[in-house]
């Protein structure tokens, strides 16, 4: 008869397995605990008011410190990364510019369709859990998560940094009750060594080492920010029209990026296709048939035509 420890490490690695098969790049888990040394880091970040308009990460706190607050009897948390990296990017020539993650359907849906599948499969091998699945879309620490769970680290640009494929990942997780083998976390900020290329190559000056300032963040202010776009980074946009991809394109784990294998990632010809004068004469119709089921639908046709008209239009 196996002994408990020996149950413990094959489910582990039975999960580890089946989420390989998902089509994830990769899955660690960690005991789910308070993170104190975290909720000191981003009350200090909060109370600077560095989180801009971003009202939602004031609430729900001692739930985003500690997940046992968001499962009851939690006491694992299972996380996976999925590669987003495109194969193919979006034009650059005449044309304004996209985050590579807002490319093809909304990461929530595709992630959260996978995660159910893998809870399913646990729960099939192990009988019925107390677990929730999580993206993107609760109070849940998820780069704190994914480097407890050996990962990645937290690089200079504040991203979770996976040594071997970069840092063009969407984090998810799935919170349970089951006792499951715990990674040992990758050690912080010392991977990045010397280089200060994402600080420097930020047009706005968002990023200090390992602080971001939303409120100068290109991708915050053409997402998440809902008043007018401040005038003095006018000229600093690049182009961007929703999120900003600068930081990590410029940083040398993302050389070793991979692309992805998810279908439901690729963008559309239509998208493709577009010019400048098409963003510019961009109609809600045509807007809903670009984006309906993308993450661009978080800024909305309003929000992107308010971005598209602050590059275009003349002080």
């Amino acid at each position: 008869m196996s002994s408990p420890n020996t149950n413990t490490a094959n489910l582990s690695e039975f999960i580890k397995n089946e989420a390989e098969n998902l089509g994830f790049f990769a899955c660690g888990i960690s005991k789910a605990e308070h993170l104190p040394e975290h909720e000191k880091h981003v009350e200090s970040w909060l109370d600077k008011g560095m989180q801009g308009e971003m009202s939602y990460l004031e609430r729900n706190n001692e739930k985003r410190y500690d997940p046992t607050k968001l499962v009851e009897g939690a006491k694992s948390v299972i996380t996976v990364l999925q590669n987003y990296f495109p194969e193919k990017m979006l034009p650059r020539n005449d044309n304004f510019q996209f985050s590579k993650y807002a490319y093809g359907k909304d990461y929530h849906m595709v992630m959260k369709d996978k995660l159910h599948v893998l809870l399913q499969k646990i729960e099939e091998k192990r009988g019925k859990t107390k677990s929730r699945v999580f993206v993107d879309s609760a109070p849940v620490l998820d780069r704190a998560w994914a480097h407890k769970s050996g990962l990645g680290f937290i690089g200079k640009n504040t991203m979770l940094i996976n040594r071997k494929g970069g840092s063009f990942f969407f984090i998810g997780h799935i919170i349970t009750d089951l006792e499951l083998e715990y990674e040992k976390a990758e050690p912080e900020k010392n991977f990045c060594g010397s280089c200060t290329l994402c600080l420097k190559a930020c047009p706005t000056n968002a990023l200090k080492p390992y602080e971001l300032d939303a409120r100068k963040c290109i991708s915050y202010l053409t997402i998440e920010h809902r008043s007018d776009l401040p005038g003095k980074l006018k000229d600093k946009f690049e182009n961007w029209i929703f999120g900003c991809d600068i930081c990590q394109d410029v940083c040398p784990w993302n050389r070793s990026s991979s692309h992805h294998n998810e279908p439901l990632f690729t963008p559309l010809d239509s998208l493709i296709n577009m010019k400048k004068n098409d963003w510019k004469m961009l109609e809600k119709s045509t807007f809903n048939l670009l984006f309906k089921e993308t993450a661009v639908m978080r800024a909305g046709y309003d929000g992107l035509k308010r971005n598209i008209d602050f590059l275009e239009t003349d002080e």
